[in-house]
């Protein structure tokens, strides 16, 4: 089968390129060894079956972070038969800098000038045929969010991966460097090298440390004095060497785009350029990314629990009288039916009632993430970030952490300064997960009713403010430093694709789903076992197994207003899974009442000062166990993984006793 590799800038519209390739036949895990996202998905041309790869989002293939080794690695020794390069239209020449190094690399790029209408609506003039014979390779304009251009894009590549030629670039970095590089491939032909030998060169000349590196360590290497000469030299001088090699590279491409591009000189201001002057204001910035956050859950909550969350609910309480039923008239065994009416139903469905709530949500969050909006919380928080001692680059990993923390913490990637990579892990499980979305909900629905857009808005901006304090502390003292400078590139206002924004709704709900069918189908299974023994006690009380479990527990909660065993086993089950202290909740409290809604129960056994407490618990203690192990694989470290699980539950019960003593000498109930 033959590979093509997607690579482009962030924002240039390559992952929609990709879903428009692909469009269902997709799959998602990691690069071996590394925590970034590898996307792959395939398509058919003509009866044959071509996989289309998506690399990460790059300006450049340097070293600086995992996204670009991972995409310059692959490229290099994946040996993929065709690079597709996504390059925005709006912006040729800054995008065409990392494709003159993919021609450095002597691999076939086709490029894909997208969002082609966007520049024809800034009266941006492009000469396509020019464009593509001064670049020596193939030039296809598209349109990825309509779908246009892409059967001519799959036609062209096609033809390109059944062409047996090699592409070479005609860059001239002047006559020094070029008889330099010439003389350092002479050194490093007929060598083991996992490298071309003429971007080995390259690299070498331009002071990147990852290649110099490699090219030390490589036993097969038997250096000349000459060469080692050469190389101590050059290293000695990189920058000099560096900065005369990107302007070269800029040379090249403003010599092309002199005469292919023609941008307007009166250019006048754009509609994105309006909207930011109020949306990004010094002062009315933060404010306004407020309200409209506050709006996403007041809809969130107007439309999903009022229009659908009633008809669930009532729906899996049809569903669950039905299995009961079947499962009596075809005699089965009274503990099958306790495991499946009071264990699965009971359980597994107090988690599902409140998927029409999270669906709202994400449809939500993927539209102010679709037009560009979300770019720009990044940078309105960029002065409270960095006198905290952080950047504004670290929010967009907290906002990535609003629908899982483990995304939102192998975000951190992208961040090059070591200190504000480690920070921005530490304080992203304080992050209000879509896992935790369902705990917030039933008490809500329990307490709450007639404010639940503003309780659940309080939630998450607390969940904010306590990650924003840990990291003003942890810069002060576990990450001494200064921060690094907040570089991040504003995509231009667009209205949301209906096609992306349910891709993304459904590959957060459908995640919800997995983990409700498996990592909570396990949880409730073992914890309704545990609650049945020993044989001869009352199923689902203190006497159980699980219960003992949970009386030697509760003593820890009782502070903070909680301290029943029901409630201290929840919590212990949300260490596997968030989700899962409503599922057992829901399976504990059976044994109070089998007709009685889990809300009911709720109200009888929680006042409105302790559900706000056990809502602070659970938005700011440890996180679930796949956030401690992602977290392990980042930091490459069982202790930070440790400290985390310990110091977030440290900071979680102290806020929720602190809430609930308070409350209690206030005369809260």
């Amino acid at each position: 089968m033959n590979t093509i590799a997607l690579v482009g800038n962030p924002n240039s519209g390559k992952t929609t390129l990709f879903n428009a390739l692909t469009g269902s036949n997709q799959q998602v895990g990691n690069w071996p060894g590394v925590t970034v996202e590898k996307k792959e998905g395939n398509f058919t041309f003509n009866k044959k079956t071509y996989n289309v790869v998506d690399l990460p989002g790059t300006y450049s293939l340097g070293a600086f972070s995992e996204d670009e080794i991972v995409a310059r690695d692959f490229i290099l020794k994946g040996n993929p038969d065709i690079v597709i390069n996504v390059v925005d239209s709006t912006n040729i020449e800054r995008n065409l800098y990392l494709t003159t190094q993919l021609l450095e690399m002597g691999t076939k790029v086709i490029v894909a000038l997208n969002m082609i209408d966007e520049a024809e609506a800034r009266n941006i003039k492009v000469d396509i045929e020019a464009l593509s014979k001064k670049l020596g390779t193939p030039v296809v304009p598209t349109i990825a969010s309509k779908r246009k251009g892409i059967d001519e894009l799959i036609k062209n590549s096609v033809e390109l991966i059944n062409e047996k030629i090699d592409y070479k670039a005609h860059i001239s970095y002047g006559e020094d460097i070029d008889r330099e590089i010439e003389r350092l491939k002479g050194f490093l032909s007929n060598k083991n090298l996992e490298y071309p030998s003429q971007w080995i060169a390259v690299k070498l000349l331009e002071g990147d440390e990852y290649v110099h590196e490699l090219v030390k360590s490589n036993g097969d290497l038997n250096f000349s004095d000459d060469f080692k000469d050469i190389i101590h030299r050059f290293h000695n001088n990189k920058e000099d060497y560096e900065l005369e090699i990107i302007d070269k590279r800029y040379e090249f491409i403003s010599n092309i785009t002199n005469v292919t591009v023609k941008v307007p000189d009166n250019a006048k201001e754009t509609t994105t350029d309006k909207i930011d002057k109020i949306l990004t204001h010094k002062y009315f910035g933060l404010p306004i990314f407020g309200l409209i956050m506050f709006i996403v859950f007041q809809l969130t909550f107007s439309i999903g629990e009022d229009l659908f969350g009633e008809l669930t609910a009532r729906g899996i309480e049809f569903l669950g009288g039905l299995i009961g039923d079947l499962l009596v008239n075809i005699n089965a065994s009274n503990w099958i039916i306790s495991f499946v009416t009071e264990g699965l139903i009971r359980g597994v469905g107090a988690v599902l009632e409140f998927i029409p709530l999270i669906v709202i949500l994400y449809m939500l969050m993927g539209l102010l993430e679709d037009s560009g909006y979300m770019a720009r919380a990044a940078y309105v928080m960029d002065n409270i970030m960095r006198a905290l001692g952080l950047q504004g680059k670290t929010f967009i990993s907290m906002i990535v952490g609003f629908g899982c923390n483990v995304p939102g913490i192998m975000s951190t990637r992208t961040l090059e300064d070591k200190k504000d990579k480690m920070i921005a892990t530490l304080i992203n499980p304080f992050m209000s997960c879509g896992a935790k979305l369902p705990i917030y909900l039933i008490f809500i629905a329990a307490f709450f009713p007639n404010n639940g857009g503003l309780v659940l808005f309080l939630i998450y901006f607390l969940g904010i403010i306590v990650a924003l304090l840990m990291g003003k502390i942890f810069s002060k003292t576990l990450f001494k430093g200064e921060s690094s400078y907040f570089i991040m590139e504003l995509p231009p206002y667009r209205l949301p694709t209906l096609r992306n924004v349910l891709r993304n709704m459904w590959d957060n709900v459908s995640g919800f789903l997995k983990r409700a069918g498996t990592t909570i189908f396990s949880v409730i299974a073992i914890l309704w076992i545990l609650s049945v023994l020993p044989a001869g006690v009352e199923p689902y009380s203190q006497d159980s197994i699980l219960g003992k479990i949970g009386m030697f527990i509760a003593p820890i909660f009782k502070p903070a207003g909680f301290g029943t065993w029901q409630a201290a086993v929840g919590l212990f089950s949300g260490i596997a899974a968030k989700e899962a202290i409503i599922a057992t909740l829901g399976m504990v409290y059976a044994g109070v009442s089998e007709e009685t809604a889990l809300v009911t129960v709720i109200q009888q056994v929680f006042t409105p000062l302790t559900a706000i407490s056990f809502m602070v618990m659970t938005l700011l203690y440890t996180p679930c166990a796949a956030t401690i192990g992602t977290i392990k694989k980042e930091t490459n470290s069982n202790k930070w993984a440790i400290f985390t699980a310990v110091y977030t539950f440290a900071i979680g019960w102290f806020a929720a006793v602190l809430i609930f003593q308070i409350g209690s000498l206030l005369g809260f109930s």
